[in-house]
């Protein structure tokens, strides 16, 4: 079983950035592919970027790309989110998601675990 807290939302304005922390407990963090999903209000839970086990493999929407990175540290068993750049449309509860395979998460957009959830939302 795996345990994921995300940190790091918050309200800022556009324009500037903001990092998220996933930090994991319980289960070998570094067997699993890692991912970051959002859902705004209204709409579906889907995936902004994802990693695989060791950081060799990312994977983001086209809607972050360029400004959005995700990243690892098997170490502290953390997976990241630097967002710059923010956009009022990056409004939205923002997920930790562990999956037993990175083509789950890049394909299915599926994953085994699930954090709780962190706000970010952007003014303009």
């Amino acid at each position: 079983q795996v345990q994921l807290v995300e940190s790091g939302g918050g309200l800022v304005q556009a324009g500037v950035s903001l990092r998220l922390s996933c930090a994991a407990s319980g289960g070998t963090f570094s067997s699993y592919a890692m991912g970051w999903f959002r859902q705004a209000p209204g709409k579906e839970r889907d995936l902004v970027a994802a990693i695989n086990w060791n950081g060799g493999t990312t994977h983001y929407a086209d809607s972050v790309k360029g400004r959005f990175t995700i990243s690892r540290d098997n170490a502290k068993k953390t997976v990241y989110l630097q967002m710059n750049s923010l956009k009022p449309e990056d409004t939205a509860v923002y997920y930790c998601a562990a999956a037993i395979t990175f083509g789950n998460l890049r394909y299915g957009s599926k994953a085994n675990y699930w954090g709780q959830g962190t706000q970010v939302t952007v003014s303009s």
